[in-house]
């Protein structure tokens, strides 16, 4: 029971670590980045959902409980059959339970920019955005982010 306890909190604490799709989160990577700035105005939002991590992290965790549970069912070639089972078994839970865990609720931001074009961006919902709102897109090539 100490093995699973510690296998589940190594998971939990992985997933944490998982890449934020905030808008106002930035990575290591990019600080110090010059980034694009482009102004404009909000069209709609739109909630959406943002899947979550699917890392061998969630499998490989999942595998270990399951095998560990598996191998205390049953002596012998049962217990080694168990085991393989219980394997297999955590590792499809563990990768559902990773994606699950990590899941986030975003918006689908669409941007009438000051050019005219008009651009759509998704992030996480930790900033509220309306409709008619002046806005910054900010974006290094490789990430869009929309701002205040």
């Amino acid at each position: 029971m100490k093995q699973f306890v510690t296998i589940a909190l190594c998971c939990i604490l992985v997933a944490g670590c998982a890449s934020s799709k905030s808008g106002q989160v930035y990575s290591r990577e990019e600080a110090q980045r010059v980034q694009q700035v482009k102004l404009g105005t909000i069209e709609y939002v739109k909630p959406v959902m943002i899947e979550g991590t699917k890392s061998a992290v969630g499998t490989a965790g999942g595998a270990v409980v399951g095998g560990i549970a598996g191998s205390t069912i049953g002596k012998g070639r049962g217990s080694v059959v168990a085991a393989v089972v219980g394997a297999i078994a955590g590792g499809l839970l563990g990768s559902a339970a990773e994606e699950g865990v990590t899941r986030q609720q975003g918006y689908e931001i669409m941007v009438k920019l000051d050019s005219g074009e008009i651009i759509s961006v998704v992030q996480k919902a930790d900033e509220e955005f309306k409709q008619g709102e002046r806005i910054r897109v900010l974006s290094d090539g490789f990430k869009t982010r929309v701002s205040h």
